[in-house]
């Protein structure tokens, strides 16, 4: 950092706040006291904007801000916190006892109904989930197999009958349950699954069967040890009185027992074995299950969506198979929905660790010859970490607008197919690209601690480990990625409509605008307008207008090409539209995650509209700003081939980012302090205040050693 300090050279910054904690207590993490409020800035101006840390928390926390801090109480708790190194078997056995603690005392039944002791809250139920994500993600995803899955599987595809009998023990943990939907063989190919369950009439029995070894359902949560019953995902196979023959209905799901719950042993005709070791969430017990001719009673169909008659006629209150299987995939999006917002949360304690010990670490000299020089003020090392931070936010404020319309679905306030689809399409874009997010950020911020971040004890190894699954389950991001870039390509459809007249000028529009942005004189266009003037391409550059023209334009030119470009496969053969859709596949990735990160740019600058504190809302406008250049500097390529960017403008969006990156320096510190969390939350060493414990203790001793004369002379250079 170039600035002046006008401090004494061996005085502490506001960054290396509180003063060296007791050198006994620095190594506990909780005995330490981590800065926390306003005045880390360092070589802050009078005049510079300031955050208002507790306000911007409130912010933050958003609608449920009670609730989250409520979880948080909970995460506080040593109970609940993960215990690193623990043998896999311990740590299993200690996140099942966590599970039943929290459902005897942890308010976590919110979204069960009243009657049987929820509270109807939907949204409200997954922000305090969520945040379970900083006491053990094992813990996290444990209770989301148990109730995000498993329970709401029979919540939500069940009726009144399967509510009575099942749901009071799987919301006390009395029945441990796995979600055996996903099978060897076929992965996110749901509707390819091969167990089958065959209606019996005579016995009035389903036969759940699994044909072959690649259809053992895979991967599953409480499989491995604990689990005593499942819902099962199988073809639902029906022959009514007047069918010549049997008929598969599609995928649905039963309700099917799977252990003696005494014995821990599988009930007859039900197998399987443990997933064993894994890279990360060892505290929760994977495994494998198959079926041999199991029967279960008919009436343990979960039919809300499909039911059998005891004559074997099949009915449904959703003619099209399709849309009735995307129909009950639905109401299992609030997997998708958490996972979002549990990566957004890990990505935030990975800052909170690497951007503290980034304000205490000091290391080589700087222009000071007595001074080495604090992380965060090395220009790489904000490079790595300030982006991260503010597509955290952006991350933030996008997930609190898909809990919004989470809530909207299924409190029944906006439950229309349309809105069911919209939530879907919504949690598909975002769960991706927060939980990639996610990953990169604790990579970068282990990395940025150095040494010190690989140690088990700074958590950031464990965080990485744990999350990295995130991104393949309840959903492989690169897949859910081709979903949203179908919805876009079906959206665009439905605005183009069939008319061929408006097609055609649609075509010869879209082909005048390519070639007027690809040619020279359009780009000149903005050479001129900038007039070799820095300041005046960073003027528009940081226009919130420009920026969103910019972004919103990169998605409708990525779907209006992407359909210009398989409009052929319409009339093809389903061997050429297969081909055609594969030699495209990286193009529809890629505008969906355009449209990702839109939804979130836009999201940070709605919430900006929140703050009511100017100087908190001045840094946080920096910080938007950072966001969006930072998206268009990695995208650089496509704007300057589509001539969207000249040359010059192209160059001022890394220049001015630098500039972004300068200001928001003093602030770091705040920003992170803001997510809210505290000591008993981070439970790093590095984050603790010990950091700067041991620089002061440093540059005490070398002040001394100057002050005393006796300090040993360098080496003389040698002459030439």
């Amino acid at each position: 950092m170039t600035t002046t300090d006008a401090r004494p050279a061996d005085a502490p910054t506001g960054a290396e706040r509180p003063a060296a904690p007791d050198p006994v207590t620095a190594a506990s993490p909780v005995a330490t006291v981590r800065p926390t409020g306003a005045g880390h800035a360092r070589d802050r101006a009078a005049d510079e904007p300031r955050v208002a840390v507790p306000a911007l928390t409130d912010v933050l926390l958003g609608r449920y801000a009670d609730l989250r801090r409520g979880a948080r109480g909970v995460v506080a708790d040593p109970r609940f916190q993960r215990v690193e190194g623990l043998p896999v078997s311990e740590h299993r056995a200690r996140v099942l006892d966590q599970l039943r603690t929290l459902a005897a005392e942890g308010d976590v039944l919110r979204a069960f109904p009243t009657r049987l002791g929820g509270a109807d809250d939907h949204g409200g139920s997954l922000a305090r989930f969520e945040e379970l994500v900083a006491a053990d993600p094992s813990l996290q995803i444990k209770a989301g197999v148990q109730w995000g899955l498993f329970a709401s599987a029979i919540l939500h595809l069940g009726t009144e009958r399967h509510h009575d009998a099942y749901l009071p023990d799987a919301m006390s943990v009395a029945v441990p349950g796995a979600f055996a939907m996903t099978e060897t063989g076929h992965g996110s190919d749901v509707a390819s699954i091969a167990t089958t369950a065959t209606y019996d009439a005579a016995s009035g029995e389903f036969v759940v069967h699994t044909p072959y070894r690649a259809a053992w359902k895979d991967y599953l949560g409480n499989a491995g040890q604990h689990g005593t019953a499942a819902v099962v995902f199988a073809q639902l196979v029906a022959q009514g009185p007047d069918d010549p023959r049997p008929v598969n209905h599609g995928v649905h799901a039963f309700y099917v027992p799977i252990r003696d719950a005494a014995t821990g042993e599988f009930l007859p005709g039900v197998g399987g074995e443990d997933d064993g070791l894994k890279g990360g969430l060892n505290g929760i017990d994977n495994g494998r299950l198959w079926f041999d001719h199991v029967r279960v009673p008919r009436t343990d169909l979960l039919d809300r969506y499909g039911a059998v008659a005891e004559d074997g006629t099949y009915s449904s209150p959703i003619a099209s198979p399709g849309r009735r299987f995307f129909t009950m995939l639905g109401t299992l999006v609030q997997g998708r929905v958490s996972l979002d917002g549990a990566a957004v949360n890990a990505a935030k304690l990975g800052l909170v660790i690497a951007v503290t010990y980034g304000n205490q670490r000091r290391q080589f000299a700087g222009s000071s010859p007595t001074d080495e020089v604090v992380l965060l003020d090395y220009g790489e090392h904000r490079r790595r970490l300030l982006p991260l931070l503010a597509e955290t936010y952006a991350a933030t404020f996008a997930h609190e607008h898909l809990l919004a319309a989470f809530d909207d679905v299924f409190s029944g306030r906006d439950d229309t197919p349309d809105s069911r689809e919209e939530l879907e399409t919504l949690a598909a874009a975002l769960k991706p690209t927060s939980t990639w997010h996610a990953l990169r950020t604790l990579q970068t911020c282990r990395e940025a601690c150095g040494g010190a971040g690989f140690l088990t004890a700074n958590r950031l190894t464990s965080l990485r480990a744990d999350l990295d699954v995130y991104v393949t389950f309840e959903g492989d991001n690169t897949v859910l990625y081709q979903l949203v870039g179908k919805r876009l390509l079906t959206r665009y459809a439905q605005q183009v409509g069939g008319d061929p007249a408006d097609i055609a000028r649609l075509v010869a529009g879209q082909v005048a605008d390519a070639a007027l942005h690809r040619m020279p004189l359009a780009r000149a266009v903005q050479t001129l307008v900038d007039a070799g003037d820095a300041r005046r391409s960073a003027g528009q550059l940081r226009d919130p207008e420009t920026q969103r023209d910019l972004l919103a334009d990169r998605v409708s030119t990525m779907v209006a090409e992407l359909a210009q470009a398989l409009r052929p496969a319409r009339k093809a053969s389903p061997e050429v539209a297969a081909s055609l859709f594969d030699a495209h596949q990286h193009e529809l990735v890629q505008a969906a995650r355009a449209h990702a990160e839109l939804l979130q740019w836009e999201a940070f600058t709605r919430a900006l509209d929140t703050v009511p504190d100017a100087g908190t809302k001045q840094v946080l406008t920096w910080l938007r700003d950072l966001f969006g250049l930072t998206l268009i500097e990695r995208d650089l390529a496509w704007f300057l081939v589509n001539g969207r960017l000249s040359a010059g403008r192209a160059r001022t969006v890394t220049s001015y980012i630098e500039r972004l990156l300068l200001r928001l320096r003093p602030h770091a510190q705040d920003l992170v302090d803001a997510f809210g969390y505290g000591p008993e939350h981070v439970r790093a060493e590095i984050a603790s205040g010990a950091e700067a414990g041991r620089q002061a203790e440093a540059r005490e001793a070398q002040r001394a050693a100057r002050a005393s004369g006796t300090e040993p002379v360098p080496e003389p250079k040698p002459r030439r």
